[in-house]
This record gives structure tokens, C-alpha cells and sequence, in this order.
């Protein structure tokens, strides 16, 4: 397939690769930037397109995968936000009692954990926390509903059993 008929065929699914997009990000403007993103992305990557697959569902997938990327991408961003906040909170403890001193050691266990949880599971429960319904990370991501409540039950059921003794 030239790169003319490549380029014809993104754009006959363009419409389908906007509904998908919207799916994913539910705003009409990273919708549309995620649709630049993907076709930006396939149009340098079109050596790596198998003409016996479907264009359509290596779009899809392509789309998907640059959506999980800018999610993981944000979520790092504000993990380090939150490690300089602890940081810039650590030369401060010195003037504050002993309480303070509690908190900041506890929050730096509690990232401990969440940090040391699976990848597999650490997205769908960062989503969940930033107020994603499970059927919205489920379409999000990929996966069924019933593989997200079962991630989300675990890592619960983790997290309770590593900060058993966090708020005694």
C-alpha cells in the first residue's frame, strides 16, 4: 500500500477515529488532539502497518496506546510534584512539632506502597481515585469490567493489609 492510498484510507476512518477518541478522553478538544496525535503517529510509522490487518483496529489500538501514554505521562508529572512538595516539606520539619513529623513520614510510606503496586493495577486505580466510573476505565483502557473490579478489589485489599498499622 503506497503511502496515498495509507493516507485515503486514515482519512475514509477519520470519523470512527473521532467517536473512538471521545470515548476515551470525553472533551471534544483532546479528542481532537488525540486524533492529531494518532494519524501523526501512524503517518510516521506506516512501515510498521501490516497490510493484512485491519487500518482501522491499528488505529484503535494506536489511539488507545497514546491515550494510556499521555495518562501515565500526567499522572508521573503530578507524582513529581507530590515527591517535590515532600521534599520541600522535609527542610521544614525542623521548625514544625512532632505530629508534622508523623504525617510527612506517613505519606512517604503511603507512596512507598502505591508505588510498589503492579502497573497493571497502579492505572486503573490511579483513574479510579481521580474519579473514573469502572465502566469508564474499563472503555478507557480496554479491558472488560469485570477485569477492572477485580485490579481494584486487590489493590484494595493490598493496600489495607500494607497500612494496617498506618493510622495506629
Amino acid at each position: 500500500m503506497e503511502k496515498v492510498e495509507f493516507t485515503q484510507g486514515i482519512l475514509a476512518i477519520q470519523p470512527d477515529l473521532h467517536r473512538f477518541a471521545y470515548k476515551l478522553t470525553s472533551d471534544r478538544d483532546s479528542a481532537n488532539d488525540l486524533v492529531q496525535d494518532c494519524v501523526l503517529q501512524a503517518l510516521d510509522n506506516q512501515e510498521k502497518f501490516t497490510y493484512s490487518k485491519n487500518l482501522k483496529g491499528w488505529m484503535y489500538t494506536l489511539m488507545r496506546n497514546i491515550f494510556v501514554n499521555n495518562y501515565r505521562r500526567t499522572v508521573r508529572e503530578m507524582n513529581i510534584m507530590d515527591d517535590n512538595y515532600s521534599i520541600n516539606q522535609k527542610y521544614q520539619i525542623e521548625d514544625e512539632d512532632a505530629d508534622r513529623f508523623e504525617f510527612t513520614y506517613d505519606m512517604k510510606h503511603l507512596y512507598r506502597v502505591i508505588h510498589s503496586i503492579p502497573e497493571e493495577m497502579k492505572v486503573p486505580f490511579q483513574m479510579f481515585v481521580a474519579g473514573f466510573k469502572y465502566r469508564e476505565i474499563a472503555d478507557k483502557l480496554g479491558l472488560p469490567m469485570g477485569t477492572v473490579k477485580s485490579r481494584l478489589f486487590f489493590i484494595r485489599k493490598r493496600l489495607k493489609e500494607e497500612l494496617k498499622d498506618f493510622s495506629a
